[in-house]
C-alpha cells in the first residue's frame, strides 16, 4: 500500500492544505489554473510544505497529463518520453524534483519544450532558486515560495486524513488524543508529509484494545516520530538562515532568540558552524565594547571543542548569553572596512620616508628613517609625528562608540591622541 501522505495529495486546488497566498481564489496559481494559461514555475521551500500536492493539484484541476521526475536520478532519456507524450498528446505537466540538481545536458534539452509550451515545468527545490538553479531556467519560469505549514493547516489536514475512508485512516477505529494530537502537530514542525507518516505508523503499529479501539497516545506519538533532520542542514540554504539569524539575534540583544538558534544549530551536531559564527559575533558585534566578553567567548569555544557534544553546550550556551547582554559597538569592523575601502580607490600615498625601514646600509642615502622619533625616548612615550602617508593625512577610519567602559576609555584616549597627533603637523 502506497504511504499516507501519497494517498492524500489532493486532486484539486481547493484540497490543498496551506499556501493560501499562491493557491486560494483570486491568487496567482488559482488565476493561471482559472484561464487554462499556465506558465512554468519553481516551488521552493522546505519538505513537506505542498510543493508536490500543488503540482498535483494543478494537473487534476486542468486535466492535463501529470507526470514527476527527479533531476537527480532520472536521466535524460525520461525527459524524451515526457517529450514524445507531450507532443502525441498535448500539454503535459511535469513535475521536477530536486531542480537544483538538474545539469546542462537535460537543461539544454529542457529549453525549447519550456519555449514551446509542450511542458508545463513545476519545479520543485529545498534550495534557494536564485543561487542554486541556473539563469537559463529561471528566466523561463516564476518562483514562488512556500512557507510550513501553521498548526491551523496542520489540524485540517490530520482531521480530513483521520476521517477520509477511502484514501485516509477512516477506515480503522482510531482515538487520537488531544495532547498525542498536539505532539503530532509540534513534532513535526509543519512538514505535513512527517506528520501523515508518524501518524500512519503509529495507526499500524498500535493493537488494538479489547474494544476495538486503536488507542495513539502522547508516548505511542513520541515513539513513532523520527527526530527531524533539522533546517539546520549545514549544506542546506536554510543553515545560512539560521546562522545569519543567531548573528543578528545576538547583536540585537535578544538572548532567548539567540539560544533558539543555538539550540537549532547543536541538534544538527554543526560544532564547527557554531565555533565560528560566535568568533566572528565576538569580534564584530561586541568588540571593544567588551573585549574580555570576546576573550571568554574563545575560552568557551575552545572549552566545547575538547568537550564534544552533548557537553559542549554549556560553555557555548554561557558565552551567548554573554555576548547578548554585553554592550555592542562594530566601530572595529567599520573602521578597517573604511581602511580598506580608502586603499580599494587607489591614490592613497605611501609610506613617509622617516617611517621606511632603515636596518640596511645605504638606508641614510635615501633618507629613510633618518627623522624618525622614537617615542620611548619622549616623557609619556609619546611625541608627534607624521604616521599616515602624507596624500592622506586627514583621514580618520575610527570613530569610537560610547557604548561600555572599554570603549568609553579607549574613545577618550584616541580623541586626546587624534587631536593632539593632527594639530600642527609638520608640513608636507
Amino acid at each position: 500500500m502506497k504511504p499516507l501522505a501519497y494517498r492524500m495529495r489532493p486532486q484539486k486546488l481547493a484540497d490543498v492544505v496551506g499556501q493560501q497566498d499562491l493557491i486560494g481564489p483570486g491568487k496567482i496559481i488559482w488565476r493561471m489554473v482559472k484561464a487554462r494559461r499556465l506558465s512554468s514555475m519553481i516551488l521552493y521551500g522546505p519538505p513537506g510544505t505542498g510543493k508536490t500536492s500543488i503540482a498535483s493539484a494543478i494537473a487534476g484541476s486542468t486535466k492535463y497529463a501529470f507526470r514527476k521526475l527527479n533531476a537527480a536520478t532520472d536521466s535524460k532519456k525520461d525527459l524524451q518520453v515526457v517529450a514524445e507524450e507531450a507532443k502525441m498528446s498535448g500539454t503535459v505537466i511535469l513535475l521536477l524534483d530536486e531542480i537544483h540538481r538538474l545539469d546542462r545536458n537535460k537543461q539544454d534539452f529542457l529549453l525549447p519544450l519550456l519555449e514551446s509550451g509542450r511542458i508545463v515545468l513545476i519545479g520543485a527545490t529545498t534550495e534557494n532558486p536564485y543561487i542554486n538553479i541556473s539563469p537559463a531556467i529561471r528566466s523561463r519560469t516564476q518562483v514562488f515560495e512556500v512557507h510550513p505549514l501553521t498548526i491551523a493547516e496542520m489540524k485540517q489536514a490530520i482531521s480530513r486524513a483521520l476521517t477520509d475512508k477511502e484514501n485516509g485512516l477512516g477506515k480503522l477505529n482510531l482515538k487520537l488524543d488531544d495532547d498525542a494530537k498536539q505532539q503530532l502537530l509540534l513534532a513535526s514542525n509543519g512538514d505535513l508529509r512527517s506528520a501523515l507518516n508518524t501518524l500512519e505508523l503509529a495507526a499500524m503499529s498500535t493493537p488494538a484494545a479489547k474494544d476495538g479501539v486503536i488507542h495513539l497516545t502522547m508516548q505511542v506519538i513520541e515513539e513513532s516520530t523520527q527526530r527531524q533532520q533539522m533546517t539546520a542542514d549545514r549544506n542546506g540554504d536554510a543553515h545560512y538562515d539560521i546562522i545569519s539569524a543567531f548573528q543578528k539575534s545576538i547583536r540585537g540583544s535578544d538572548t532567548d532568540a539567540a539560544l533558539h538558534y543555538l539550540g537549532l544549530l547543536l541538534q544538527a551536531g554543526d560544532l564547527p558552524s557554531i565555533a565560528r559564527r560566535l568568533m566572528v559575533i565576538a569580534y564584530e558585534d561586541i568588540g571593544l565594547a567588551n573585549p574580555p566578553a570576546a576573550a571568554r567567548a574563545n575560552l568557551a569555544i575552545q572549552a566545547a571543542e575538547r568537550l564534544g557534544l552533548p557537553e559542549g553546550r554549556i560553555p557555548l550556551a554561557n558565552a551567548v548569553i554573554e555576548l547578548c547582554l554585553s554592550p555592542k559597538s562594530n566601530s572595529a569592523i567599520t573602521a578597517i572596512d573604511a581602511a580598506l575601502a580608502r586603499i580599494q580607490k587607489g591614490n592613497y600615498g605611501e609610506v613617509p620616508d622617516h617611517l621606511k625601514d632603515a636596518h640596511y646600509k645605504g638606508a641614510h642615502k635615501l633618507n629613510h628613517g633618518n627623522d624618525y622619533l622614537y617615542p620611548h625616548d619622549y616623557p609619556e612615550d609619546w611625541v608627534r609625528q607624521q604616521y599616515l602617508p602624507y596624500q592622506i593625512k586627514n583621514d580618520q577610519y575610527y570613530h569610537p562608540k560610547p557604548n561600555g567602559r572599554f570603549e568609553q576609555a579607549y574613545g577618550h584616549q584616541y580623541q586626546q591622541l587624534f587631536q593632539a597627533q593632527r594639530h600642527q603637523r609638520p608640513k608636507n
